[in-house]
């Protein structure tokens, strides 16, 4: 009894309340429930049911490691004797809360704006670097834009083309990569790959540095080891067409860190002229949403951190 009302949590019981309260697949029912009481908020709170919902609709978020609330909301509602492990949990409640929210609201049919970090081989340049594949089209002021892996004898060899998002936490939904047909050349053949699969997650080194860096520095940015993945796709069949394929994502991906790897797998086109194996590519979209300007990403070798930024 709470204000001399019945309460139904406690009738229920807290296990048979918990599989209720579980059933609630909407960030604003658990706030609605929450505010029904002390007991009520408390109950939700303590059961983390904003991290269930969290991890229900984005299960990339268990690569955080803990939460920043910048602007401590928990100070509102402690009393002196509120212990530290209650101002957690309460912080972890708003945090993904709002993160829930923001989720649900993202309109993840946008295209992305594109930074380039590096290709993991380049056949001329600067004629076939990776920013061509930020332009929609294949010509250029009447110049042929694409980007073109190094030849290779063997067509296993696999490339990779590696992206900074526009947002350190952006909501991938689809991502689209146009093969380079070969106009200039005899039966304009065409340099798809056999697959491509997808990776994402954040860098070790400080990308907004990215100028400051020698070509030696750079020539090592598409390696493996620079990064931490939080996610990678399934791999996908790749057509020799000269249109833009869309790899449409098992469900929205959150990209904790705002870095895209795409991975190019196995080659099909022979170059007439050396005999070898190439991939080239014309144009690359990310379709997706950036989350809440209220939301960051704190990233370093050992920890990622889930940064919330409230206005109150």
């Amino acid at each position: 009894m709470e204000g001399g009302r019945w309460d139904i949590l406690q009738w229920l019981g807290p296990d048979a309340s918990i599989r209720v309260f579980n059933y609630l697949d909407n960030p604003a029912d658990l706030a609605r429930a929450g505010a029904v009481s002390k007991s009520w908020r408390k109950f939700v709170i303590s059961n983390q049911f904003g991290k269930r919902l969290c991890m229900t609709l984005c299960p990339e978020i268990s690569n955080f490691t803990y939460i920043q609330l910048w602007k401590t909301l928990s100070l509102q509602y402690a009393s002196p004797s509120t212990s530290m492990d209650w101002q957690i949990l309460e912080t972890a409640h708003i945090t993904y809360t709002y993160f829930a929210c923001c989720f649900l609201s993202c309109d993840s049919d946008k295209g992305c704006v594109m930074t380039c970090i590096g290709a993991s081989s380049t056949d001329r340049s600067p004629m076939e670097m990776i920013q061509n594949t930020l332009q929609p089209t294949d010509i250029v002021h009447w110049i042929p834009s694409y980007w073109s892996s190094a030849g290779q004898a063997d067509p296993n060899v696999q490339e990779s083309l590696i992206y900074r998002l526009e947002s350190d936490l952006y909501l991938v939904n689809e991502i689209r990569i146009q093969p380079f047909k070969a106009f200039f050349q005899d039966g304009h053949p065409i340099y798809s790959a056999k697959h491509v699969r997808f990776r994402m997650g954040h860098s070790k080194f400080n990308l907004s540095e990215l100028s400051l860096l020698s070509g030696k520095e750079k020539s090592q940015l598409t390696r493996d080891d620079n990064y931490v993945w939080t996610y990678i796709s399934p791999e996908y069949c790749m057509a020799q067409e000269s249109n833009l394929q869309a790899f449409k994502l098992p469900r929205p991906i959150l990209c904790i860190g705002g870095v895209l790897k795409i991975e190019l797998l196995g080659r099909v086109q022979k170059q007439e002229l050396d005999g070898l194996y190439y991939i080239c590519v014309s144009y690359v979209q990310v379709i997706g949403c950036p989350l809440s300007p209220l939301l960051d990403v704190a990233s370093s070798t050992d920890s990622t951190v889930l940064e919330f930024y409230p206005h109150f």
